[in-house]
């Protein structure tokens, strides 16, 4: 009888202790966002400001990269997923397919300004004036044959100037994120393809063999000259810092928080400011976005005041305080677009992909 009894209240405790557990899990008083390490300052001081202008909880919010950001965003729907990714890039195709397939089915596309890609180096450094060209060169795992027409070769380049003669005479090393990031992608499309466009034969590929087009150029060396740095930009500057000869890739606002340590690379003769990056005329800009998940909107205490809060003209706009951090604001119209995009909560669609 004794041991009947003391079963029976350790089954009470365990059913007691199951629906604590699944009433925690049934319900959320904070927003979850993860995503891009480029887009985590601007989305923290939103969330810090939301946080002491209304009555909800400030928003948790993890730099896991833009790729773990998707990933982690599209794998279901409920409390125990993120509410809203950040990305340094546009959600693909095949992401959007694989979110629809975890039942992901309404996803809100909000872009939220511009960025550049920086290719930075120590103040104490000679400033580098350098081309897409140079970049792909420098990077790239395979080299074009110097007179040759469709020949490839392992990258012999070890300095700058075997490059450029223009360069200093210091050997290649590069300082970047990982492949998870959107930085990474936007470098890789951006600096990566742009260069290597500057041989028509590799250019002609894209159309006449697509595969081996992408291999040349998104395929990095492997000798130590490009070193992946993690997602956490700030520990970039700090590198470089340490390391005056070397170069490091991230995006513009860290630069921007960051000019009594470290200078912007000029490419194709434009060095990144705030103005060069607004006006398109530097060559490695890209657009920021958040991502938010529909069906949680009006389940999760606060999602449509965050969302208010980001779109509102004195948080993104031309004097918005996320100017004041680096983000390049968008153009009026564009703003006024997107902000009816949130308004109106408008899914991505895979056509919109196109």
């Amino acid at each position: 009888m004794k041991k009947f009894i003391v079963t029976s209240i350790a089954l009470v405790h365990l059913f007691i202790l199951g629906i604590v557990q699944a009433g925690a899990d049934a319900a959320r008083d904070y927003i979850s966002i993860v995503g891009s390490s480029t887009v985590y300052p601007f989305a923290t001081v939103v969330a810090e400001t939301f946080g002491k202008k209304t009555r909800y909880k400030i928003p948790k919010i993890e730099s896991t990269g833009s790729g773990g950001g998707h990933k982690l965003f599209g794998a279901g729907v409920g409390v125990k997923y993120p509410d809203i990714t950040n990305s340094s890039s546009r959600i693909t195709k095949s992401r959007l397919k694989k979110d629809f397939k975890n039942g992901v089915k309404d996803v809100v596309e909000v872009k939220i300004g511009y960025d550049g890609i920086v290719v930075a180096n120590s103040r104490q450094a000679q400033v580098f004036r350098l081309t897409i060209k140079d970049l792909f060169l420098s990077l790239a795992k395979q080299v074009p044959v110097a007179g040759d027409t469709g020949a490839l070769q392992p990258n012999p380049y070890k300095t700058w100037r075997q490059i450029n003669p223009s360069l200093p005479d210091s050997k290649i090393e590069v300082l970047g994120p990982p492949p998870t990031s959107g930085t990474r992608d936007a470098f890789m499309e951006l600096a990566m393809e742009g260069g290597a466009n500057a041989f028509t034969w590799i250019a002609k590929l894209k159309k006449t063999d697509k595969k081996r087009y992408k291999v040349i150029c998104n395929t990095l060396r492997e000798d130590g000259a490009y070193i992946g740095a993690g997602e956490n930009d700030n520990l970039i500057v700090e590198k470089l810092i340490k390391a005056p000869e070397a170069l490091g890739v991230l995006g513009f606002s860290f630069l921007d928080q960051n000019t009594d340590k470290i200078q912007g690379s000029f490419i194709n003769g434009v060095q990144p400011t705030f103005e060069s990056i607004s006006n398109g005329s530097y060559p490695l800009f890209r657009s920021l976005y958040i991502y938010v998940k529909k069906a949680h909107v009006d389940n999760i205490p606060g999602m449509r005041e965050y969302l208010a809060e980001f779109t509102s003209e004195n948080t993104w706009g031309d004097e918005g305080y996320l100017a004041t951090k680096g983000l390049i604001p968008m153009p009026g119209e564009e703003r006024r677009h997107y902000r009816k995009v949130v308004e109106e909560l408008t899914p991505l669609t895979l056509d919109d992909l196109n």
